[in-house]
């Protein structure tokens, strides 16, 4: 695998939006730790008067948009080379000035909720200034009941970057030192296996190949259970404790509490999925057959149906095919997205030391960053419009609101880029006139929907399990999480498959169990997509302007309000059995081409 200094600037993105120099970067980093001293000279004295009030905010408000800066840059340089021990000891500095904001800032909504939510709406009124701070300090009081006394805050401040050390430590493992030893491709040649090539390996048409693959990841992943189950176990003991400590009902509830989604959603979601596993059994018959297998293996799943149809994509030609798939969203929106490109937000290089993975992150002051190691093949463009999908919905909310309230609720982050894999995938579906392309881009979006809906409500089930199981007093040891973690795969996939014995390791590697309670929203925001996306295809009265109107909305509106300005409904439950519909629709669909081929 390449180094990253052998990749050109081109394949890399501009951080230089952020800080010409690390020594800039460096000197900015100090100038900020000095500043945060002048916290100290609010405290006590806040709601003083509107005055107060309004200058305090404000000076919060500059600082942690100079901390977003600092933080995604060293964050960026980090995880461009995991390796780097520059940039390590960067995102660390970054880190630690993080914590001493945080410190330093602690006593913040304490003061406030000391007063009471009648004076701070006379201050607004007072001061019209405070008016651009509203929705942030009547939201304040929203969580009154569970903030602690000021001593308590600052305790927990104080020993909050430990709460991150189970992620720090997973992703040092699995991203820098953990090897996988080298296996033939299809060609016969030795590569090296790692997170990267193994969603190219599992996909090859050479059976062996996958078995490989799958057998060597996952037994590598076994040989560290003790050290996964225990990084695992100690954040959810930190999820508990921290919501028993606020007088929260669960670690779950906590999460959703912040988002504004009542835990019914998340509950409703795994039982809807859960019935709804027959759908995708039938799939598995069709996959066993095209592919020619007596049992179908979980190391079969992401072989294609369809042979030889590996068309390389160059970057210039994702490009290309991202804007004219999302012409639909009009004229306006490409020509956004186009400085994506342009402007280098994307990091492509697939180089050794690479954070796993990909994802979009945002700085207001400049714009969003996208990374991802870029292989040339459909996957990749799809991960590639996926994340360019929160690019743009960060980039209108940007454009549209305030720094305090650009940053959306993470209950929606998902919308913007199934939209956009969706409508890659029925752009390129009706595009074409071979019927073999079309079998085998149907089974992509079939993989997109398996891989989203039934998969990651499977994780999210396995969230909720162990944080239970935690909570009545279990010890999660690796043989409690990997029978769980098994025994779900068999109730999730169904019938017509066989799950291999090696899966049960799989809980390993996923990185989103270190962010608690995320990946349901992968479900439930597809399952919102699909609609939004369908009503755009379908060419429904305002459906691009809803939309677009949604993107810029940022935290203006909870996320079940701002979906409704979508089209979308997620209370009445009706959205995730359409969903249902559509992927029996498409499985369907398929069946048809096969049997009309026979």
């Amino acid at each position: 695998m390449k180094k990253r200094e052998d990749y050109s600037q081109d394949y890399k993105w501009n951080v230089t939006d952020l800080y010409k120099t690390d020594e800039e970067f460096l000197s900015s980093l100090k100038e900020f730790e000095k500043s945060i001293e002048n916290y100290a000279k609010y405290e006590n004295h806040i709601l003083d008067s509107a005055d107060n009030l309004y200058e305090l905010l404000n000076f919060d408000n500059e600082c942690s948009q100079k901390l977003e800066q600092l933080y995604v840059y060293a964050h960026l340089q980090n995880d461009s080379d995991t390796t780097n021990t520059k940039y390590q000891e960067y995102f660390g500095l970054a880190a630690k000035v993080y914590e001493k904001y945080s410190i330093a800032s602690a006593y913040i909504v304490p003061e406030i909720l000391k007063g009471s939510k009648d004076l701070v709406e006379k201050y607004i009124k007072a001061n019209p200034k405070l008016k651009d701070y509203e929705r942030l300090l009547l939201r304040i009081f929203k969580y009154q009941k569970y903030i602690l006394s000021e001593k308590e805050e600052k305790l927990i401040a104080n020993i909050s970057s430990a709460f991150s050390t189970p992620d720090d430590v997973f992703s040092m493992l699995t991203d820098a030192d953990l090897r996988f030893g080298k296996i033939k491709d299809e060609k016969g040649k030795l590569v090296e296996l790692n997170e990267k090539t193994y969603g190219i390996l599992n996909k090859s048409d050479n059976r062996k190949v996958r078995i490989n693959a799958f057998t060597r990841l996952f037994n590598t992943y076994g040989k560290f259970h003790n050290t996964y189950s225990y990084l695992l176990a100690a954040l959810v003991k930190n999820d508990n404790n921290l919501a028993k400590v606020r007088g929260y009902d669960s670690a779950l509830q906590q999460s959703l509490y912040t988002n504004d989604i009542p835990v019914q959603v998340y509950d409703n979601l795994i039982k809807n999925v859960r019935k709804n596993v027959e759908p995708l059994s039938k799939y598995w018959l069709i996959k066993k057959n095209a592919l020619g297998v007596d049992e179908l293996h979980l190391y079969d799943t992401y072989a294609p149906i369809v042979k030889n149809i590996t068309r390389k994509y160059s970057i210039k030609e994702a490009e290309e095919l991202i804007m004219d798939s999302l012409s639909v969203l009009g004229s306006t929106y490409t020509k956004d997205l186009s400085k994506a490109f342009k402007e280098h937000w994307i990091d492509f290089c697939p180089n050794n030391g690479k954070r796993n993975g990909a994802y979009c992150t945002a700085v207001y002051n400049a714009h969003p960053y996208v990374l991802l190691s870029y292989n040339e093949n459909l996957d990749n463009v799809s991960t590639l419009i996926h994340e360019l999908g929160h690019a743009m919905h960060y980039y209108y909310a940007i454009k549209s609101q305030k720094y305090q309230d650009y940053n959306y609720s993470i209950f929606v982050a998902e919308v913007a880029s199934q939209v956009n894999q969706i409508l890659l995938s029925k752009y390129l579906i009706n595009k074409t006139s071979d019927v073999e392309e079309k079998k085998y881009l149907i089974d992509d979006l079939i993989g997109d929907f398996k891989a989203t809906i039934y998969r990651q409500t499977m994780f999210a089930e396995f969230e909720k399990e162990i944080h239970e199981l935690e909570a009545e007093g279990t010890i999660l040891t690796h043989d409690v999480m990997e029978n769980l973690y098994y025994d779900l795969n068999k109730d999730y996939f169904g019938k017509n498959i066989v799950v291999d014995k090696f899966i049960k390791y799989e809980w390993e590697r996923i990185p989103h169990f270190y962010s608690s309670f995320y990946v349901y929203q992968y479900a439930t925001a597809y399952a919102a997509a699909i609609k939004i996306a369908m009503d755009i295809l379908n060419k429904k009265p305002k459906a691009v302007e809803n939309y677009l109107e949604f993107l810029s909305l940022g935290a203006t509106k909870d996320p079940i309000e701002s979906l409704k300005v979508a089209g979308v409904d997620m209370i009445n439950g009706t959205v995730i059995d359409e969903a249902f519909v559509y992927f029996k629709d498409l499985v369907n669909e398929l069946d048809k081409l096969y049997q009309e081929v026979k």
